[in-house]
């Protein structure tokens, strides 16, 4: 791994080296941009340290890899962007219901379809929570700066190996190109997944709801399937109960624990009547409009979302309590600010932009300007 010490890398880069710190020693991949990057560095990175990459023909087999090599045995990761993400849905479903530790980055490109491949955008928000059929859950996380691609990538990581469920970094191209001077620190907190010998693979009683997660070659008795099954694997596919309390756990397990998975942090709010409520690089620019309209006399504050799924409930209802008035602005036309409106009484106005551009400054200190009239 790298030594501790301060390194100047681009968002892509720095969120390869928080993969290899976290543990991760298999990639497999399809260059897609904008994420092609992180890719590369990953296929001269895992060489060294013997770690094993792979280049697939495509990103369905991408995350199918990815799938094998974590019921292998190893933390496994891979990248992608719009469309490559839409390819995976099917197997990131799987991944959910089979209860499999993996990490995938989404540094979001302007679409739909193929779109502007090179343009920013932040489209991809409700793709990651619903793009698979049926109840599940899956974590994902939302970085504003390098610093945050690397830290972020170590959490979902941990995040994944602690509640066995799909962990997604949802970067965007302006911060996965980005190049900013990051601190890498020894001192940091690494989850595995717990196993027990013996013990079921799909089923527990213990109150968190993660079973243990044996590997292929370890002895255990290991059946893996996409269909309903039961504690140790077996299908039942025609048992209205099994289902019903295998969805119940592989959700529970992640909701009840909504407070210690969800992250926000808020600038400004003690004494905001309004409240601007922004994610990944739209929340950088919205944080310098609240500072330069709070200079003008205005009281609004930020809460920056560093958790998108599952949604931090909590926390923008009790911001929602204390202001007037919320602002959404984001690189779509609304997918956040939906869920914002599910949790506050105040009133909700989005701030969408789907130009292929950075929301500017201007569009939201314009936007508090008159929301506060």
């Amino acid at each position: 791994m790298l030594p501790e010490g301060m390194y100047y890398f681009s968002g892509n880069d720095a969120s390869a080296e928080g993969a290899l710190a976290a543990g991760c020693r298999f990639y497999a991949g399809y260059p897609i941009t904008p994420s092609s990057e992180l890719m590369e560095r990953m296929a001269a990175r895992l060489r060294e340290i013997g770690g094993v990459f792979v280049q697939m023909e495509d990103e369905i087999a991408s995350i199918s890899a990815v799938i094998g090599a974590a019921w292998a045995g190893a933390k496994a990761m891979t990248a992608t962007s719009g469309p490559g993400f839409s390819l995976m849905q099917e197997a990131i479903g799987y991944a959910a219901f089979t209860e499999t530790p993996c990490v995938v980055v989404d540094v979001q490109r302007a679409g739909p379809c193929t779109g502007q491949a090179t343009k920013v955008g932040a489209g991809d928000i409700m793709q990651a929570r619903w793009g698979s059929h049926g109840d599940y859950q899956v974590i994902a996380l939302s970085p504003w700066s390098v610093q945050e691609m690397y830290d972020l990538t170590v959490r979902a990581f941990n995040l994944a190996e602690r509640f066995r469920v799909p962990a997604m970094l949802l970067a965007d191209e302006a911060v996965a190109h980005l190049r900013e001077t990051i601190k890498i620190s020894d001192a940091k907190e690494i989850w595995d997944r717990k196993k027990r010998t013996g013990a079921s693979p799909f089923g527990t009683d213990e109150e968190d709801g993660v079973p243990p997660m044996p590997a292929f070659g370890e002895g255990e008795r290991l059946a893996v399937t996409g269909s309903t099954h039961d504690d140790w694997g077996f299908r039942k596919t025609d048992d209205p109960d099994v289902h019903a309390r295998l969805v119940a756990r592989i959700n529970e397990k992640v909701l009840r624990q909504e407070q210690a998975i969800g992250e926000t942090e808020s600038s400004f709010l003690e004494d905001a009547d309004t409240a601007v409520i922004a994610y990944g690089f739209t929340a950088r620019t919205s944080l310098y409009a609240v500072k330069q309209l709070r200079k003008e006399g205005l009281k609004v504050g930020l809460l920056r979302l560093k958790t998108l799924w599952p949604f931090p409930e909590s926390a923008v209802g009790r911001a929602g309590g204390c202001v007037k008035r919320i602002l959404v602005p984001e690189m779509n036309r609304g997918q956040v600010a939906g869920e914002v409106r599910k949790c506050v009484r105040c009133d909700v106005e989005p701030l969408g932009l789907t130009n292929g551009e950075v929301v500017p400054p201007d569009a939201i200190t314009d936007a508090l300007r008159r929301m506060a009239r």
